[in-house]
Order: C-alpha cells, then structure tokens, then sequence
C-alpha cells in the first residue's frame, strides 16, 4: 500500500499521484501563512493529538520563524525542499501558480496543498484571501476574519457565502470546540438541565497584564492599526453566546436571532489623564523614575517577572521572535540585553506617523501610548418571544431571553472565561475548569447542586485550538476523499457555516454601531439590510 507520506516526498506527475494514491484515503495537505503564535497553535495540534492533516509548508518573513516552525513541524532535521518553506504568501502564490503549470503540461513536480491556514495580522486577511481566491482551496482564517465589516462582506461573497459555498471554511471560533464549552451546550440545549433558558452572563477576563501587551502596547492598540478590541479579542466570545442561544441547526432548529442590540464601554485606564505625577514626562519605563513602584512596568513583566525566571514564550517571544534562538546561540545574557534593548526603545515627537503605527512599543509607558482601543465593554443582546411550531413540532428556548457580554481588562484571570446561566428550571454557574447545575426542584436537599469536571484538554482555549483544527482537518479529510459532499463535511466536522461565521461577526460590528450612536440596534430591521446587499453582489 502507498504511504501518502511518501509519495508527497517525491516529483511525480498528476498522473503518477493519482495512480498511487488511488488506493488509500489520503491525509489533507495545509500552508501555514504566518508563524507566530496562533499558527503554531494549530501545527502543535496536528502533532500533540495525532490529527489527520499534514503542516506541509510555511510562510513568514521572519527567517528566524520560518525556521524554528518548519524544524518543530515540516522538515524536522532535514533540509527543507522548495515546497516547503516561504518567506511570504506571495513567494507561495508564485511557486504554486508555477508548480500548477508545470504539472498540466505532465511535468514532474511535487504535491499542492489542500488548503490554508492564515494567521497573519488581521487587516492582511483579506488582500491574502482574495490573492488565494483563484486557487480554490480550502480555508482556516484565525479570527477576526477581517477589521471592518465592508471586508468581512467581501470575504463572505468571495467564498461564496451568498450563495453555496464549494470549499470548507473555518475561523477562529475557538470557544466552540472546548471540551467544557461543548459538555455546557450539550447540558444546556440536549440534556435541557435548567429548562427553558432566560438570560445569560458571560464575562471573558482579559487578564491586566494581557490586555497591557497586545492592546496598549502591542499589534491591537489601536482601531486603525487593527479594529476596536471587542472584535479583536472577543469576536469568539459574541460567537459563544450566538451558539448557545441562536445556531441550533445541529437540533434541526431554525435560527432564533436577538431583536435589540446595544452596548457601552470606555478607554477607563490608559489615557494621560491618569498618569502618576511620579512619572513626570517619561514615555519609556526604563527612563522612568515612578517605574519602581509601577503594576504595568515593563521591565517587570518582561524582564524580572518572566526571563529571568526562564519564560521565554508569550508574551517575551513576541517582543523578541527570535529570543530562543538568540539565547540558545549566545547564551541568556545576551538574550537579556536584546530584551532589554528592544523595550527600550521609544519615539518622540518628531517621530514619523506611520513608523509609530508601523510597529509595537513594549516598553512604551501605558499612559504615554497612542492606544483607543477600550478596556471596558458590555454587550447586551435582547431576544423576542418567538414560540412557534416548525414542520409540526415544538422547538424550546425560543422566548424571551437577555445575554450580557462583559470584556473587562483589569484582571487576575486571564482569559478564562466565566459566567452564570438562568433557566426556568434551575441555574448553571461556569468557568473555564468546572460547571455548576443547580435545580430548583432541589430545594433544601442535601446536595441541590451538581458539579461536572470536563477533561482539562491540552493547547490553548482549554483545548478549543485543537478541537477547531480537529473539526476543520477531519473536514477536509471527507472532501477530498470523496466521502462527504462540502455542505455535509462542513456541517458534521466544523459545525459552523460560513453564514453563522460572518453573522458572529457582523452581531460584533451592531454592536459598535450601537456604542458610538449611543442608541439601542434592531438586529432584525439591521441584519435584513445587510443580507439584502450581500444578495445583490
């Protein structure tokens, strides 16, 4: 029997491939565009948990990267062939074009890839998406799927979204494929352990030093940079909620969609206005005399509080990419002083516009830094009473309900989500390692609560990466072998249509709408407008 590892290792024509592979169900081929940590996230998934997909190349413009990812995931100890490793999507788009030519002409070349994984800055998703359009393959874009919702809307028709699309897609609804998240819907909606759901609470604790690097500091701190931080960090979070209240085709329901939508949230700590005097006019914490006594130094966290004591992963990693490298080849002092180095730096006054936004400032003081984005947002979606009967039968929790959606960054938790969930029959309390069933028809007995413990799943999100790559490679994996129509593999493996995908989204940016029109959204009225233009592309 042909191994389909070996056969991809070697220049073949089509004709030879097909010939060789004909008889065995052959593992789904994926490029990974962008190196950093959410592309990591899903290689080490393929590796950790045995998943039927192949990381078969790379693409990232940062050589150190580039190589540290194809060692751990594609090429191991050997030398990486021309297939493999890219120092951008458009070196892959060429080779591929390329490599597409020579095989229709019966040239021998190596094996395409069956899809991509994009995980590059989330304002790029589009132009890559667009560029990979004519390649018809299939797509795993991390989440956000776009910054704005004029290109979430042309992603969706690109891909077919308005219509029926012919390829599987995934984004990064991580929250979905969680053992815990999953076990909670399937108490909820399956088990119906509280009744008739009434409302929700859902809080995602940023976590303060967190929510300091990435949206002050880092890529996310500003809204034309990236977009507001309730899409970038917590678009999945919107998704989670939608999931359990909304998308219960898997039930053979038919969607049941909020009607009102509104929300607030305020810039509450990183402004000037709240600057210890202490710290006079410094802008940097390593020209900074109040820097001592200071939570957000960064010298603390980056330095004392995470290298010193060996940590050379996120947050450090992302300040220095190449710091294991760097480390490993001139020792950890060396790696100290470039870490120190690059926090340092700063600009001024006479600093350029665009090398400001061009790049992070890690060191940059949290009060002297150019970020908007909010620290502190609630989202509260309100649902009609929409009791109906459907082909003859009864569907439940279609009443009126409330959901309250609060991103907050002052923290100690860091990103471990919790909540409360009121139903008619009882109450279920939750965070990110156990829920709490309470029913009210226990009453005064000994033990009226219940406690579920969901295996603690390796990889982040409480395993949600790994379960998102599962779903998405094990699609795949049913497409190209013939054994599941692109409807069917999408809706038994992803559970998540490119439609609901975009709704998410799109429920993200009424909101928004909502906040800075100080004003409360019908979805319904706001979501027929927008599906009336999507129809008409």
């Amino acid at each position: 029997m042909a191994d389909a590892r070996d056969i991809n290792a070697e220049k073949l024509t089509a004709s030879e491939r097909t010939r060789l592979s004909s008889t065995v169900s052959r593992k789904p081929r994926f490029l990974v565009i962008g190196a950093g940590q959410r592309g990591t996230a899903y290689a080490s998934a393929v590796t950790r948990e045995g998943l039927p997909a192949i990381i078969a190349a790379v693409a990232d413009p940062i050589p150190s990267k580039q190589r540290s990812f194809g060692k751990k995931y594609i090429w191991k100890n050997g030398t990486p062939r021309e297939d493999q490793d890219f120092d951008s999507w458009q070196h892959f788009l060429r080779y591929e074009k390329s490599r597409r030519e020579a095989e229709a002409t019966g040239e021998k070349v190596y094996a395409g890839v069956d899809g991509i994984i994009l995980c590059t800055q989330d304002q790029t998703h589009k132009g890559i998406l667009q560029a990979f359009g004519p390649l018809r393959l299939h797509v795993l874009c991390e989440k956000p799927i776009a910054t704005t919702l004029q290109d979430c809307e042309d992603i969706y028709v690109g891909l077919g979204g308005a219509k029926s699309p012919d390829r599987i897609f995934s984004t990064g609804h991580v929250l979905r494929y969680s053992p815990h998240n999953m076990l909670l819907r399937k108490l909820l909606l399956e088990d119906r352990a509280i009744g008739e759901l009434v409302s929700v609470e859902h809080t995602e604790p940023v976590g303060w030093f967190h929510f300091s690097h990435s949206y002050v500091r880092g890529n996310w701190r500003k809204e034309s940079i990236a977009a507001p931080s309730l899409l970038c960090k917590s678009c999945h979070d919107i998704d989670f909620i939608l999931w359990l209240l909304c998308y219960k085709t898997d039930f053979g329901e038919p969607a049941h969609m909020p009607s009102l939508v509104s929300s607030v949230g305020n810039l509450s700590v990183f402004t000037k206005r709240r600057k210890p005097e202490a710290a006079g006019n410094a802008t940097n914490c390593f020209s900074c005399s109040h820097e001592p006594s200071c939570d957000w130094s960064a010298k603390k966290i980056y330095i004392e509080k995470l290298y010193d004591k060996g940590h050379q992963d996120f947050p450090v990693c992302v300040v220095v990419p190449d710091i294991e490298e760097i480390t490993a080849k001139a020792g950890t002092e060396h790696g100290r002083a470039v870490l120190i180095e690059n926090l340092s730096s700063d600009y001024n006054a006479s600093t350029p516009r665009a090398t400001i936004e061009s790049k992070q400032w890690y060191g940059r003081c949290v009060w002297e830094s150019d970020n908007d984005v909010l620290d502190d947002q609630i989202v509260t979606l309100t649902w009609d009473d929409d009791f109906r009967f459907v082909s003859d039968k009864v569907f439940p929790d279609r009443g009126p309900k409330t959901a309250v959606f609060h991103m907050v960054a002052f923290t100690e938790a860091q990103c471990e989500r919790r909540g409360k969930i009121s139903g008619t029959q009882g109450e279920i309390q939750y965070d990110s390692k156990e829920i709490r069933v309470y029913r009210f028809d226990k009453f005064l007995q000994s033990e009226p609560v219940k406690v579920f413990t969901p295996p603690q799943a390796a990889g982040g999100h409480g395993g949600g990466d790994g379960g998102l790559m599962n779903g998405f490679s094990k699609a795949v994996e049913a497409v190209i072998n013939g054994e599941l129509s692109v409807e069917e593999a999408q809706a038994k493996y992803v559970g998540c249509t490119l439609k609901e995908a975009f709704m998410s989204h799109a429920m993200v940016f009424a909101a928004e709408e909502a906040r800075l029109g100080r004003k409360i959204v019908d979805w319904q009225e706001w979501w027929a407008k927008l599906e009336q233009r999507l129809l008409s592309q």
